[in-house]
């Protein structure tokens, strides 16, 4: 091999050669275009003339973005994604101070990944507890599926989705690493890595029972997630955008909540339904049940847990769930930033349990700061879809419209939009144009009301189409969890298409008959 050939073998290290050409490709491409294209002139008269290659190139690079997302099991989005925002921002597409300012503006999205999603880590061993006598207690798939996506959207209207996601992976990790343990031959209480485990001398009947068990887990994981967006769009402080909205509208705790009821309680009702109807109808990826094998190992994991735990242990537990008491009334009364509140759980629940070693507080961050880092290059689009106005033409022509028509297609635009973009981009570019119409007289006070509520809603319900549109999705994608049980983006999309149309198109309905 000489040098050239390592540099080659380097780059992107081992993705496949085409995705690696395909980056390259895209890297090399765009410069090229935006010389072809051109910018707009303006002539001494005024006039605008010539194409705006800012703005087509603008659109192709988050085209590039998604596919990066989308090939995220090939290679984690951070390092290609990263390269055409590093390359975004050298062609002037967007500038550094642009990419500060929008991550600036998120910097309480960012504290949450770094110390709430730490701070779960040490509350895992209630969790997979807690978790675990669910799954054993409840046998029907139907039951556990509507639980799971029930009890996310009850805990996601009182804690951020993120939160709630990073639990329930928490979970599913610690259940397949159960299983897989067992299946690699070891005991319960032997060290074992998944990820590092040769699964080449398992038997068929092994690779059968662990395919079934990563279906029946991407089930559980669909839902849950799914779930945090029913309960998200419901009260203030389930989802970022939300707050926003609701400070420009100048709307309280429960106002907020009475004002989106007519179109988030249908939407979670529905929303219910649709996860009993897959359960039963075994469709789109759902409907795996959980094998009577791996049943009876996660039984005999739990009573050695119990026969092994020390008084220690179940102090341990004890302190977890005042941690995790002290972590819903915190957040529900929010009394502080979600980071804030986590960085606080993270001291508790070490200080109360033992965990001084810096070793041992470095492994809950190996999660959050990878996608931390992935979330900052996020916004280093979304700088660019502000700084080249590449929604503005979506906008203003929805500006134009008058009545129903208007706050659905408020709600549709912000819907798509959504499901391309960062919600609370989205959200903050659209309650800023309708902010902006109210003070100037263009529509008044009970039409802002509504399109607020449409810019909520749809924000938060048709993005469940994408993992980019919603956090929490884009969260499970990169997670260590998703490649785990073959959780690919092209698989997501799939398994949340029945719940796009239909709680979309009930928002929809709602908007129009119920506002």
């Amino acid at each position: 091999m000489n040098l050239k050939q390592a540099f080659v073998k380097n780059f992107l290290g081992k993705s496949p050669t085409w995705f690696k050409w395909t980056i390259v490709s895209f890297l090399v491409l765009n410069p090229i275009l935006l010389l072809i294209l051109g910018d707009v002139s303006v002539d001494s008269s005024g006039q605008k003339s010539g194409i705006n290659g800012p703005f087509i190139v603008g659109w192709i690079l988050i085209l590039e973005f998604i596919f990066c997302l989308a090939m995220a099991l090939k290679c984690y989005p951070l390092q290609p994604g990263g390269l055409l925002a590093i390359e975004a921002v050298a062609l002037g597409l967007t500038s550094p101070k642009s990419v500060y300012d929008e991550t600036l503006m998120n910097f309480p999205v960012i504290m949450l990944l770094m110390f709430m999603v730490a701070g779960i880590y040490f509350m895992k061993e209630l969790l997979l507890f807690t978790f675990t006598k669910i799954l054993l207690s409840v046998r029907s798939k139907v039951i556990l599926s509507f639980l799971f996506s029930l009890v996310a959207a009850v805990l996601s209207a009182f804690l951020d989705a993120l939160t709630v996601t990073a639990v329930i992976i928490t979970v599913a990790y610690g259940f397949y690493g159960v299983y897989h343990k067992v299946a690699s031959g070891k005991t319960f209480d032997q060290t074992h890595n998944i990820l590092e485990e040769n699964e080449d001398h398992f038997s068929e009947d092994i690779k059968q029972e662990l395919e079934s068990f990563k279906s029946f887990l991407r089930s559980l994981m669909m839902h849950g997630a799914v779930g945090t967006a029913l309960g998200g769009v419901c009260t203030i402080v389930g989802e970022p955008q939300n707050l926003l909205i609701a400070k420009v509208a100048n709307w309280e705790f429960v106002e907020f909540f009475l004002r989106m009821a007519p179109i988030s309680m249908p939407v979670l009702v529905v929303g219910l339904l649709t996860c009993i109807s897959l359960e039963k109808l075994k469709i789109f990826g759902f409907g795996s049940e959980l094998s009577p094998s791996v049943r009876k190992v996660l039984e005999e994991y739990d009573e050695s847990q119990s026969r092994a735990r020390t008084k220690q242990d179940i102090a341990k537990l004890w302190v977890q769930a005042g941690t995790g008491v002290f972590l819903v009334i915190a957040l529900g009364l929010h009394i502080a930033e979600v980071g804030v509140i986590g960085l606080t759980v993270i001291v508790i629940a070490t200080a109360f349990t033992g965990i001084i070693e810096e070793h041992k507080l470095g492994h809950a961050f190996e999660e959050a700061l990878p996608f931390t880092s992935l979330l900052v290059v996020f916004f280093a689009i979304v700088a660019v879809i502000h700084d080249q106005h590449l929604f503005s033409p979506v906008i203003q022509w929805v500006l134009t419209l008058e009545g129903t028509v208007q706050t659905s297609a408020f709600y549709l635009a912000n819907g798509v939009l959504s499901m391309i973009s960062d919600n609370v981009f989205v959200a903050t570019v659209y309650i800023g144009e309708v902010k902006q119409a109210l003070d100037s007289g263009q529509i008044n006070r009970e039409t802002f009301d509504l399109l607020a509520i449409a810019i909520n809603t749809g924000t938060n319900i048709p993005s469940v189409a994408t993992p980019n549109g919603q956090a929490a999705f884009l969260f499970l994608l990169t997670s260590a969890l998703a490649p785990v049980i073959n959780l690919s983006y092209a698989r997501m999309v799939w398994m949340a298409l029945p719940y796009t149309l239909t709680m979309s198109f009930t928002g929809l309905l709602a908007v129009i008959y119920l506002l």
